[in-house]
């Protein structure tokens, strides 16, 4: 194929064997995982533009859960509409079930083993690296102007030093752009169309029209999703026995993270505070020490962020099995608790996406869509800025030289020598296996 001619659009089994790759390299929560999803789908393979993606990336931010799985679900819709959205959020998600639940298992069971401790540290460097690159990335593709500099500068101080709602600096961006763009158009200049490109980017692959919206879509996806929703939670509730009816731990866990679902905007970490104060002070289902651990689970495990919440579940049915044996009642906790948080994901996205694809179609909101995506620019940037900085210094005093010289090592890898995400977290993970196990030697 000429490079720069168009590619073709994937298959839908190309593109199954992408999402199901991309669940099990997806390290590092939100930023982490949109870095490795633009590198691969608007770098490598050249599936989408990026101002498409990046329309993409503000939808998905404003919606409640996860923005990560729910772009990839958006980016599956839009290549090959219901089944490709199905496909890549859930293979997106798949496989951290998996890997967290037999974790939980080792942390109750077993306590902690040095060698898997291990993998897990030596990402956080890998993920580091990832996370800048895609920000220097798409910050120099998507800061086209002055304007659109110090809007995506302010956007990071509103976030970073102020904790203003993600969805506050997103309105107020769209508004500046909408004015600006009448006032001064060369600084927020309109994005292109999907399969156009600027002069030093390569063409990308053409998609046919998106579905349209329609009522008769929308009370479809409503009727279906919600139906998927709560039979199961009110099937748990109604069995009762063993598993302990409407006021047993299954029944309460899928209620309450039911809720959890509907407020999580701006992604895992604004919805962590809340969960914590609830499933540790209230319902008193785990301590605080164990609600940490899970997060430190799931920062180190492919998948969203959000996944310490089937961690939560797991061990809050542990500690109240019932009538259950411990592990058969945690494994069903995590499962309720995992069901009710993603399965919203798909309703808000597939009633969204036909209305948004519309958006980008729309002239005069273009110059608004610039200023969002400069916005994000800066939210991406708070995002690399607190994993780092967290990963860097793990406790006040305490510097941790290892993960500043192996994410250096990394970034300079993928930067300078071109070297693939899965090489660069595949060396990453034996280095911190190599660093912990030698630790214990000492």
């Amino acid at each position: 194929m000429n490079e720069n001619s168009p590619p073709p659009v994937p298959r839908f089994g190309e593109a199954f064997r992408f999402w199901w790759k991309l669940g099990w390299i997806s390290f590092g929560g939100p930023a982490g995982q949109i870095a490795i999803m633009h590198k691969e789908i608007v770098e490598r393979r050249r599936w989408l533009s990026e101002e498409h993606f990046l329309h993409a990336l503000n939808f998905c931010m404003l919606l409640p859960g996860p923005e990560a799985q729910q772009l990839a679900t958006y980016l599956g819709w839009r290549l090959h509409g219901a089944r490709g959205g199905i496909a890549a959020g859930v293979l997106f998600v798949l496989p951290s079930v998996f890997i967290l639940l037999g974790l939980s298992w080792l942390y109750m069971a077993c306590g902690e083993i040095t060698w898997i401790n291990g993998i897990f540290y030596g990402l956080i460097p890998a993920v580091i690296a990832i996370v800048l690159s895609a920000v220097k990335r798409i910050g120099s593709k998507a800061l086209k102007s002055p304007s659109l500099w110090v809007l995506a500068g302010l956007s990071f101080v509103a976030i970073y030093r102020y904790q203003i709602s993600f969805v506050v600096i997103i309105l107020v961006a769209a508004t500046i752009g909408y004015i600006g763009g009448n006032i001064y158009p060369k600084q927020f200049p309109a994005g292109k169309g999907h399969g156009k490109s600027d002069g030093d980017e390569l063409p990308c692959v053409v998609l046919p029209p998106a579905p349209r919206a329609s009522v008769g879509r929308t009370i479809r996806i409503c009727a279906l999703c919600l139906s998927l929703w709560w039979i199961p939670l009110l099937a748990v509730g109604w069995l009762g026995g063993s598993i302990g009816g409407w006021g047993g731990i299954h029944f309460q866990l899928g209620l309450f993270f039911s809720k959890a679902a509907l407020v999580t905007i701006g992604g895992a970490y604004a919805v962590l505070p809340y969960v914590s104060q609830m499933a540790v002070e209230h319902y008193r289902w785990l301590t605080q020490q164990q609600m940490m651990t899970g997060l430190g689970l799931a920062e180190t495990t492919p998948g969203p962020l959000i996944m310490v919440l089937q961690f939560v579940g797991f061990v809050a049915a542990w500690q109240h099995p019932g009538d259950l044996p411990p592990f058969a009642a945690a494994t069903l906790g995590a499962l309720v608790t995992t069901w009710v948080t993603f399965l919203p994901c798909f309703l808000f996205v597939f009633l969204g996406a036909p209305h948004v694809e519309g958006l980008r179609e729309r002239p005069r909101l273009a110059s608004s869509l610039t200023a969002i995506t400069a916005a994000v620019v800066g939210v991406i940037l708070n995002l690399a800025i607190v994993f780092s900085t967290h990963a860097l210094q793990p406790a006040v005093g305490v510097f941790d030289s290892f993960v500043a010289v192996v994410a250096v090592a990394a970034w300079l890898a993928m930067e300078r020598f071109k070297i693939g995400v899965i090489p660069v977290l595949a060396v990453c993970a034996l280095l911190g296996v190599i660093w912990k196990l030698a630790a214990c030697r000492i």
